[in-house]
Parts: C-alpha cells; sequence; structure tokens
C-alpha cells in the first residue's frame, strides 16, 4: 500500500472518528480499527490515536463556545476528576499488560449502552435548581467520572460515551451542554494521556498528522450537527452502536 493511500485513509477515517467523537463519543470505533488494520500493535493503535484525537478537541472546542458558557464550574470539576483518573490509567499502561484491561472494555462498553437508554426512556424531566446535589449521588457520579479517567489514560476505545452516558444520567443539563463538557473533558484527559505516553510507549506520530487532520474536521462538524438534529434518536443510536461494539470487542478478546 502506497504512501499515499495510507495518508488518504487516515484523513477519511480521521473525519468520521471526529464526527463519530464529539456527538457520540465513538472515535475509536473508526480509527482504532483502521490503525490496527494498517499494521500497527494494540498499544501502539492506542497510543496513536489517543494522540489524534487531541485534534478533536481542539476542533469541538472552537465549535462548543456557545454550550460551555455558564458552564464553566461543573466543566472544570468534571475535567479535573478525569484528569486524575487519566494520570492512574496512564501510568498503569506504562507497566501493566493491556490485555487485562482489554476484557473488561466489552462490559463497560455494554453498560454504558445500558445507561444510555435508562436515562433516555425514564422521562425525567429537565429541572434548573439551585440545591445541591445529594453528597452520596454527587460522590458517586465523580468516583465514575474518575474510573472513566482511569479508563481513557490506559485504554480510551469508547470512554467518551461512557463519559456521556454519566454525565447524561446524573446532570441536569440539556444534549448539547452535556456533550460538549463531555468533549472538553476527554480532550484535557487525552492531553495528559500523550504526555506520558511520549516517555513511555510508541507513538506514530507520522500517522497522528493525517489521522489528527481529519478528526480536527470532523471535531468541529460534530457540535454543529448535535444542534440541529433531534436529541432522542442520537441517545438511542449511540446505545445500540454500544452494544454492538461491546459485541465486537467482547468476540475479539475472548474467541
Amino acid at each position: 500500500m502506497s504512501l499515499w493511500l495510507i495518508i488518504l485513509i487516515l484523513i477519511i477515517a480521521g473525519i468520521i472518528a471526529g464526527l463519530l467523537s464529539t456527538i457520540a463519543g465513538l472515535a475509536s470505533l473508526v480509527s482504532y480499527p483502521t490503525l490496527l488494520a494498517l499494521g500497527l500493535p494494540a498499544v501502539s493503535a492506542n497510543t496513536t490515536n489517543t494522540a489524534a484525537l487531541i485534534f478533536t478537541g481542539i476542533g469541538s472546542l472552537l465549535s462548543s463556545s456557545k454550550e460551555l458558557h455558564g458552564n464553566g464550574r461543573i466543566t472544570t470539576r468534571v475535567s479535573l476528576v478525569a484528569l486524575c483518573g487519566g494520570i492512574v490509567g496512564a501510568l498503569i499502561l506504562a507497566f501493566a499488560p493491556e490485555s487485562t484491561f482489554e476484557r473488561v472494555v466489552p462490559f463497560l462498553i455494554f453498560g454504558a449502552g445500558i445507561l444510555m437508554l435508562w436515562s433516555q426512556f425514564r422521562k425525567k424531566p429537565l429541572k434548573r435548581t439551585t440545591s445541591k446535589p445529594h453528597p452520596v449521588k454527587n460522590f458517586l457520579r465523580y468516583l465514575a467520572i474518575f474510573l472513566v479517567g482511569v479508563y481513557i489514560g490506559y485504554f480510551g476505545a469508547s470512554a467518551g460515551m461512557i463519559l456521556l452516558a454519566i454525565l447524561i444520567f446524573t446532570l441536569q443539563k440539556n444534549f448539547a451542554v452535556t456533550n460538549a463538557i463531555k468533549n472538553f473533558t476527554t480532550f484535557v484527559t487525552n492531553i495528559m494521556s500523550i504526555f506520558i505516553y511520549a516517555f513511555t510507549t510508541k507513538v506514530y506520530w507520522w500517522m497522528v498528522v493525517p489521522l489528527g487532520l481529519g478528526m480536527f474536521i470532523g471535531g468541529y462538524l460534530g457540535p454543529v450537527v448535535v444542534r440541529h438534529v433531534p436529541v432522542q434518536p442520537i441517545r438511542t443510536l449511540i446505545a445500540f452502536a454500544a452494544f454492538g461494539l461491546a459485541g465486537f470487542l467482547f468476540w475479539q478478546s475472548y474467541f
């Protein structure tokens, strides 16, 4: 396969992955298998994919300023908790085998799909309230976010979708705002992770450039799409895509 064809494949895969990342947190549904198909080892495909996802974050931030405005406090809290988890996860990746965690991934993604459907069909009305959330609920929310941060730092495939499901279930925000908070959180956690990866594992930087270019384009377009399409079909599509991805990863890990 020629170099130019590889670059073209990476750009196209990046655009699709960037859209899926900012809309549903499913970038790795496209980008991770593409890197594997191009011959990268699993760990290097993971780290290279994480590096490229930074460009998705840049594109989505440029396009999500409207949704993030006025939500700085909750965005900062969620991001800091996930960032702490990401540090732990990235350090684990440097010293532990990836195969152990890969066996848990399908169940995490399947659970995220269940959580996404539950948050959609329970029909809980959106309330604007100034009262503080229950301490136990608050603790469980941030514990879940911390664990997602660990997952982002360690493996990261579909971590955005898992985080999105948690935020939809626990935050009283509309889908566009919740999605923007998810995008910012995964962006800063990915930056930290790739900083650690650069010193501990192999990253194929030449592949990061075309894949990242495509992800920047897709990441910029994603929030625009979210503003103009119905929310409920997106949530349902995310959930069933999660079930499909969980089944594929389960088959890949256990058979």
